[in-house]
């Protein structure tokens, strides 16, 4: 197996285990919430258990949509999965920026909240737009782009242990995270994007669509 097949299927797991984790708030409600959280302004409101029911399954679904086979497998069930992953992030991202405007950390965190959300809405939003478009190259393109978002859920769960084992100060270490969990994802998805997997592994059946002249 290749390093990149190696890193999808790291990828994939770690998205999954996280997103039934996070399925627990679907439960127990803001209870399930550490305290940086369960502070949050809008936590008790139901927006909490909307952000982390819809990211977990936009998390879960994406997991499956990184595989080239898979989508050339299953070209409906990518189909169908697609739909629901941007209604899901659509709906996670409006509860994000919800979320990311009553931190309690202060204004950096809700700055890199915020547009993380922000950016989340608006590449999943135009990855739906080019696909309806029937543009499959630049679609894929930019679904990679919104899963490399949807994955902070993951990279933050690493990024806070992390932190917490190094003693790091607990409110300085947040605030540079709700950066960290993202921007680096995005710069992985940018480099990934230069080799142009897309357009080398897009079946003939998926290619944008000629317009005549």
């Amino acid at each position: 197996m290749r390093a990149a097949g190696v890193w999808l299927w790291i990828a994939a797991v770690l998205a999954v285990l996280i997103g039934l984790t996070s399925l627990r708030y679907l439960v127990l409600g803001p209870a399930a919430a550490p305290a940086n959280i369960a502070s949050n302004a809008f936590a008790r409101t139901g927006v909490l258990v909307v952000h982390a029911g819809f990211a977990s399954i936009a998390l879960i679904l994406g997991a499956f949509q990184l595989f080239p086979r898979f989508r050339a497998r299953w070209p409906a069930w990518h189909r169908r999965a697609g739909t629901v992953y941007v209604v899901a992030c659509l709906a996670g991202g409006i509860a994000g920026l919800v979320l990311a405007a009553g931190s309690s950390s202060g204004p950096i965190a809700v700055a890199g909240f915020g547009l993380l959300a922000v950016l989340w809405i608006g590449f999943t939003a135009n990855a739906w737009r080019l696909a309806r478009a029937r543009d499959f190259v630049r679609h894929r393109r930019w679904m990679i782009r919104s899963y490399s978002l949807t994955f902070a859920a993951v990279t933050l769960r690493l990024y806070l242990p992390a932190a917490l084992m190094a003693q790091l100060d607990g409110l300085a270490s947040y605030r540079a995270i709700a950066f960290l969990c993202w921007v680096p994802n995005l710069i992985v998805a940018e480099l990934w994007l230069r080799q142009d997997p897309i357009v080398r592994t897009s079946p003939p059946s998926v290619a944008p669509a000629r317009t005549p002249g």
